[in-house]
């Protein structure tokens, strides 16, 4: 298997990740910091893709040799631990980006937590909007570096009034990320449709012709009943809140 391996190559230790230093330990003083090697990392990945995002690709970027990347990131499933935990880090700091209309930032706990579960739903939203890469990232199981665990402390005081366990209070944190991901891998790919609309007009003659075949009622009646604001941001609000009143329902004998 070569460095370049996927996410979860050559064994990552977490504590050896997170809690050690963040500089090469040996030879002269670095010219570049850990931080900086992954926030070139996600430039990359921003601009062209996680599939862009190779050991020599990133060491092209910065303008060092791949060898000497190895010593901030031993392969690209480090390199994507890294880059996972430097974006969470901008929900925390509120940092803004040209694109950005707004800074993300999470506001504290108001004691609603329905309100705060769906603030934290839409926050999500917003990070993976940024990063498109973000939800094929989230895929394979990461470990949480000091962003990631910050982010999921505050989580977790939103739920306290739940007066849940801590095990159902982090299934419910993973549940509500699982979802926000799928939906935003989702969303991307609609809006890649969009910019076909020969495509998109194919499939609506594809469903009214479905639809018409006297084989489907259930779905033909669905296609016939009145529109709903499909915006992205409407859609997600919908879906968020479908599953935060599910919660509560499930729930409710224990809140």
């Amino acid at each position: 298997m070569t460095r370049d391996a996927g996410p979860g190559a050559g064994g990552i230790d977490p504590q050896r990740l997170w809690l050690a230093s963040t500089q090469p330990r040996r030879g002269r003083r670095p010219a570049h910091s850990r931080e900086a090697i992954t926030a070139a990392a996600v430039a990359l990945a921003d601009a062209e893709g996680l599939e862009a995002v190779t050991m020599r690709g990133v060491a092209s970027q910065v303008g060092v040799s791949v060898m000497s990347l190895y010593s901030y990131a031993p392969d690209k499933g480090t390199l994507l631990e890294l880059m996972v935990d430097h974006v969470s880090g901008e929900l925390l700091t509120g940092a803004e980006r040209p694109s950005s209309s707004a800074p993300l930032t999470v506001p504290a706990p108001t004691g609603d937590w329905r309100a705060d579960l769906k603030a934290i739903g839409h926050l999500q939203r917003a990070l993976m909007l940024r990063h498109p890469w973000l939800p094929a990232a989230l895929s394979t199981r990461r470990t949480p570096g000091p962003h990631t665990l910050a982010f999921l402390e505050h989580a977790l005081a939103v739920l306290r009034p739940t007066g849940l366990d801590g095990a159902a209070k982090l299934e419910i944190f993973a549940q509500l990320t699982s979802f926000v991901a799928a939906h935003v891998g989702h969303e991307l790919a609609q809006a890649a449709a969009a910019r076909s609309p020969d495509r998109l007009a194919a499939e609506a003659r594809y469903l009214a012709a479905v639809a018409a075949d006297g084989h489907h009622p259930e779905l033909a009646e669905a296609l016939a009943a009145p529109g709903r604001s499909l915006t992205p941001e409407a859609t997600f609000t919908r879906f968020l809140n479908r599953l935060t009143d599910g919660l509560d329902t499930h729930f409710a004998d224990r809140l």
